[in-house]
């Protein structure tokens, strides 16, 4: 039972940026998410679209995750998103105040960037796993669950 409030836990860590926060945010601040996704849009029409599109993605993939239904390819669209959002909106080579020491924007979003990068990279164990056989099976069957909250049956060996 233990092993799996750890992975309940550990899932809900994982997806708790999106589900429920970013996602809320998306909803209640709609025009202020549109005028950010502006930045990277042409218009403000597919920045509207790419709000939709990010909101979708956020509540979909966490709660596949969550569920444990089609998690692996769920985890692997996430360190998507964690990454295109990285460098579309975390450009922090782009600050001209970046420094190292006392107060600076540059230097935050840095951090910022970093952290999605980290999150992304917490998908790809969800979805790969940890070695490269993980990567082998999720390509053999990238829709399958990797049943997160099965317990795992003891194996013993037979007496000689």
């Amino acid at each position: 039972m233990l092993i799996i409030c750890i992975e309940i836990v550990a899932r809900c860590m994982l997806v708790a940026l999106f589900l429920p926060f970013s996602a809320l945010d998306k909803v209640l601040n709609f025009k202020q998410a549109v005028g950010q996704a502006s930045e990277a849009a042409a218009s403000l029409s597919l920045a509207a679209a790419l709000v939709m599109a990010g909101l979708c993605i956020e509540v979909v993939m966490s709660a596949a995750i969550l569920t444990g239904v089609a998690d692996r390819l769920a985890a692997l669209i996430l360190a998507g998103y964690c990454a295109v959002t990285a460098l579309l909106w975390k450009k922090f080579w782009k600050k001209p105040d970046f420094k190292l020491q006392g107060a600076s924007l540059g230097r935050d979003t840095f951090w910022d960037f970093l952290k999605n990068l980290a999150l992304a990279g917490g998908f790809l164990m969800l979805a790969f796993g940890s070695t490269a056989a993980g990567v082998q099976a999720f390509l053999n069957a990238p829709l399958a669950s990797s049943h997160p909250y099965a317990i795992p049956r003891e194996t013993s060996l037979p007496p000689s």
